[in-house]
């Protein structure tokens, strides 16, 4: 297992290792499930069959009805590359637009090896294999057609970390864009909402993958480089903490419902406003400072996230309407009770 290199700007919250998509030894079969989700979201890696299959040329001719052609296709990881085994979608088009402008669909397939048997004429023929394709031009004349198709493409499978404890899926999501984080050019996603584990097929090439733990602030950019026929474990690291906050009446008694809370940064910018008896927050490692509302009155307290240490953030009704002094804001901050870790 050869480590895979970031590329060389990426940050130090990220690592990758490679495998062959031709032997995904560590994939397991759940992972396996071939076909897409909707548009932009998660793709799954199809299970490979246990040989690739042999060249078209090889194989011996279909049997084509009077008037009909064959067409037999197969694609690979680019020139003088492996077979893709598994996970294509073949769709054969009409060679000219309709009336209105569409391209007919004529035939489409999900095997490895398909053979179209087509009226003589012209057509395109076209692969995609996750979010990576390529087409081409055919003309069917009488005799049997092979075609080979060059998708240079990857996988990415990720996960997220605190520390060396795994991110639950569920709790965290990913988004991959193309090209680098450091290109300043506004880009759209290409895949959305990756979910731990989800193997998302790339063209070969550079793209930066966005880690969103939680729904406020610990979110991590990487740059990764996707290799054609080679399958990338990304495991980015977070710093953040799972921190539950609880407004009582007295130290240690039951929390307030119906308490509105606002979390902000020190200079007062705000993160995260809700409501609720126990608001459970996922922030980034930090000072910030906390507001609670509660029947009209108002109680504040500074506190700090530290990586890795989730812990409640308890405020008293006893405390009163006044922000705490630097030196009660310094107790406040060590008085966060830890809890087990969630993640």
């Amino acid at each position: 297992m050869a480590a895979a290199a970031l590329i060389a700007a990426a940050p130090p919250d990220a690592s990758a290792q490679t495998h062959s998509l031709l032997a995904p030894q560590d994939i397991a079969p759940s992972q396996l499930a071939p076909g897409t989700g909707r548009p932009g979201a998660s793709i799954a890696f199809p299970a490979p069959l246990a040989q690739p299959p042999a060249s078209p040329l090889a194989q011996s001719g279909p049997v084509v009805p009077a008037g009909r052609v064959a067409l037999m296709a197969v694609a690979r990881y680019g020139r003088d590359a492996p077979l893709i085994s598994s996970g294509l979608i073949w769709r054969v088009y009409t060679a000219n637009p309709d009336v209105n402008g569409m391209f007919r669909l004529v035939k489409e397939e999900r095997s490895a090896t398909p053979t179209f048997i087509l009226p003589p004429g012209n057509y395109v023929v076209h692969a995609s294999f996750g979010l990576a394709s390529a087409a081409k031009a055919v003309q069917l004349r009488s005799e049997t057609v092979h075609e080979v198709l060059d998708i240079p493409a990857g996988g990415i499978r990720l996960e997220g970390r605190v520390n060396d404890v795994r991110i639950p899926p569920g709790q965290i999501s990913f988004d991959v864009y193309p090209g680098s984080q450091f290109d300043t050019a506004e880009r759209r996603p290409i895949a959305q909402d990756v979910l731990t584990g989800d193997v998302v097929l790339l063209p070969e090439g550079t793209y930066y993958i966005v880690s969103t733990y939680g729904d406020v602030n610990s979110v991590v950019r990487s740059d990764v480089q996707v290799q054609a026929g080679k399958l990338t474990d990304i495991r980015v690291t977070h710093r953040a903490a799972v921190i539950t906050l609880k407004l009582v009446n007295d130290r240690g008694g039951d929390a307030l419902a119906n308490t509105q809370w606002t979390v902000s940064t020190p200079d007062g910018d705000v993160i995260k406003e809700s409501i609720g008896a126990f608001p459970r927050l996922v922030l980034a490692e930090g000072d910030y400072h906390l507001i609670a509302r509660y029947e009209g009155q108002t109680y504040q307290r500074d506190f700090k996230v530290i990586n890795g240490v989730d812990g409640e953030v308890e405020l008293s009704t006893r405390d009163g309407e006044a922000a705490p002094a630097p030196a009660a804001a310094a107790a406040a901050r060590a008085a966060i009770a830890p809890v087990a870790p969630a993640h």
